[in-house]
């Protein structure tokens, strides 16, 4: 297929809605955000080999590639509403590309997101996503508005995906298919199908003061808070959630670094008052969100972790640093 071939193939699979008024097809998209909303803007890169396994199958790039950004506007307590693609393809292969699309739009169709836009190119596989949502103005879940006393809190169970990768790199876990063992599933599609908390965010609207999505790590991503926020986290590692696969593939403390630091968990870390501590229950509950309370903001800087005993623990590693590569 040439690249026109490419692009009509991909545009036929978007819908029509009236908040676009000129889509794939044209130099640029025309859209119309709706009267007193600000627009969300995110972007984000997934190459081959560094985001996700070579042999990872196409429908789960698909999948992840338009997941991370939606995990963005969830962070933001926006309303996913468009997106653009850009695709850079060794080769044109109509199998190929029909499953990514098959992932792409089946997360697209169920987060009410549509595709808009975007170019094609030969080279290595890389995958590029523009997302945009709205949300009213002043209400945004910004990273430098939490206050000391605020709860920490945090949404799923982090570190399933970090420990899919680490067994994937030990050889214990195919990615390209189903595994039989159900923990080793479970693990699996969290690394390569993650679920962005976009109806959390919305949920969190008026009560949470500031947000982030995991994808470097829990410790560096809250970090980003704390420096924007001018406060230090003081944690709990018995508080952190876990789940049967976490137990049975990386039990007691062995989790400790998957979920402090492993990243890839597209969940939501957010602060609230203490006072809002129902409220945040009764909006993941509407969200059909499990979250956990962590621990507290106070006074100082960094973030702070205490073992059940409260003695200090620290990560070897806060998370992921794009250029070291770790």
């Amino acid at each position: 297929m040439d690249e026109f071939s490419l692009i009509e193939r991909i545009a036929a699979r978007t819908a029509a809605r009236a908040d676009v008024l000129l889509g794939i097809g044209d130099d640029c998209a025309l859209l119309a955000p709706p009267p007193g909303q600000v627009l969300a803007v995110t972007a984000d890169t997934l190459n081959a080999g560094v985001h996700f396994p070579a042999e990872t199958p196409a429908f789960d790039i698909g999948w992840k590639t338009l997941a991370v950004n939606l995990s963005d506007l969830a962070a933001m307590g926006a309303q996913p509403a468009w997106c653009t693609l850009a695709v850079s393809l060794p080769h044109s292969q109509a199998a190929w590309l029909d499953a990514f699309a098959d992932g792409l739009f089946a997360l697209a169709d169920r987060a009410g997101i549509t595709l808009v836009g975007g170019d094609t190119t030969r080279g290595p596989l890389s995958l590029s996503v523009t997302a945009m949502g709205w949300v009213p103005a002043g209400q945004a879940l910004r990273r430098d508005l939490a206050r000391a006393g605020d709860e920490v809190w945090v949404s799923g169970v982090p570190g399933e995906a970090a420990l899919a990768l680490r067994l994937w790199q030990q050889g214990q876990l195919d990615v390209a298919s189903v595994q039989a063992d159900a923990d080793l599933e479970a693990v699996r599609l969290r690394l390569l199908q993650p679920a962005p908390r976009n109806a959390l965010g919305l949920a969190l609207r008026g009560i949470a003061t500031a947000a982030i999505d995991i994808s470097d790590g829990l410790s560096a991503d809250l970090g980003h808070v704390c420096r924007r926020s001018g406060l230090a986290a003081h944690l709990q590692l018995a508080d952190l959630p876990s789940s049967p696969a976490l137990q049975q593939l990386a039990p007691g403390e062995a989790a400790w670094p998957l979920q402090t630091a492993g990243g890839d968990d597209y969940e939501l870390c957010f602060c609230a008052p203490a006072a809002a501590h129902a409220q945040v229950l009764a909006a993941a509950a509407q969200a059909a969100v499990p979250v956990s309370c962590i621990g507290r903001l106070e006074a100082g800087h960094g973030v702070h972790w205490v073992d059940g005993k409260g003695a200090a623990w620290h990560p070897s590693r806060p998370g992921y640093t794009h250029f070291s590569g770790v």
